[in-house]
């Protein structure tokens, strides 16, 4: 039986990970501060642990596992990451994480960890103009994140790089866009923008208003969690290495988004744009609203895995909808 660890397993695309890797047969370890918060965790074996503590690190990396898949990270959505409030903590909680188990994993023996990382790399001057996106993996240099989140990301990038070409290991290193789906973080700050669509048009009254932060827009791209997680695999089966995007190329600007979960909804609702000195009267700091363009580039993933996203982006916002609009009790 093969053997796998999952660190970030009690978050949302770590406990969807760990899902599938049982049902695919592996012995599964997983490690968080917490366990799912939406699901029973499909562990066969689960640990509470503080991943910046190395001795906890030393703890659970306690074997050659097969497969290690590194998922742990603080991030949330444009309210948490944008703002600048949280960098110190973002960065440093990261960074101590990747720094204490790429160490100990050499020490072990492990030759190749899956690392997660973030479209939020991307340089923002190749994503102010909605047109004119450019995300190929090559792209990223030179290096201009528009976020501390992206910058650590980026580091820690060339830190399992840099690994490989050290200590002769096989990380592979992939660029989520912004994946989204049931059993996610829907409110409280941290959600992405599909959650917090639906969870805005899950409790809002029938011809009520929803409040859209910045123009509206925007444009963004959406990955459904369980063709991440099929990419994910994939890319593990592969002899490539990376960095490379695993995302969707169906772009949609914010305010469409929004409409999307208003039609699944079935009520009228209409969308409010808030941004500007409105927006810092509101809530005291200024609106958060990203790079103007972000989309995936999948032609590497295309050509070097041999696989591609199929699921249209409405089908799994109806799924999220449903799943939130049950967490909101209506």
């Amino acid at each position: 039986m093969k053997t796998a660890l999952v660190l970030g397993a009690g978050g949302f695309i770590g406990s969807h990970l760990v899902k599938r890797l049982n049902k695919e047969g592996y012995w599964v370890r997983g490690v968080d501060l917490k366990y799912p918060e939406f699901s029973v965790s499909f562990a066969d074996h689960f640990v509470i642990g503080d991943l910046r503590d190395p001795h906890v690190v030393e703890s659970v990396i306690d074997k050659k596992f097969d497969e290690v898949y590194q998922l742990a990270a603080d991030m949330g959505g444009a309210g948490y990451i944008n703002t600048g409030d949280n960098d110190a903590e973002v960065m440093g909680n990261s960074i101590l994480i990747n720094v204490n188990v790429l160490k100990r994993s050499k020490i072990i023996g492990i030759k190749s960890i899956f690392f997660a990382s973030t479209a939020c790399v991307y340089p923002e001057y190749n994503q102010m103009d909605p047109d004119k996106i450019n995300c190929k993996e090559d792209s990223v240099y030179p290096a201009a994140p528009d976020t501390e989140y992206g910058w650590e990301k980026l580091f820690s990038e060339r830190l399992y790089l840099a690994y490989n070409k050290n200590y002769g290991m096989t990380n592979k290193v992939a660029r989520y866009h912004n994946v989204y789906g049931p059993e996610g973080t829907w409110d409280g700050g941290k959600e992405k923008a599909p959650a917090a669509m639906c969870r805005k048009v899950a409790e809002i009254i029938d011809q009520g208003i929803i409040e859209v932060w910045g123009d509206g827009l925007q444009t963004r791209s959406f990955l459904y969690v369980d063709e991440c997680v099929e990419a994910v695999l994939r890319l593990m089966e592969s002899d490539f290495i990376g960095p490379v995007n695993i995302g969707s190329e169906e772009m949609v600007s914010i305010n469409q988004l929004a409409q999307m979960a208003i039609d699944i909804s079935g009520k009228k609702v209409s969308i409010d744009n808030i941004s500007g000195r409105e927006f810092i009267d509101k809530y005291g700091f200024k609106c958060p609203t990203g790079v103007r363009g972000r989309n995936s580039d999948n032609k590497l993933y295309k050509e070097k895995v041999g696989w591609e996203v199929s699921q249209p982006l409405i089908d799994g916002m109806r799924k999220t909808f449903e799943w939130i609009n049950a967490q909101t009790n209506n």
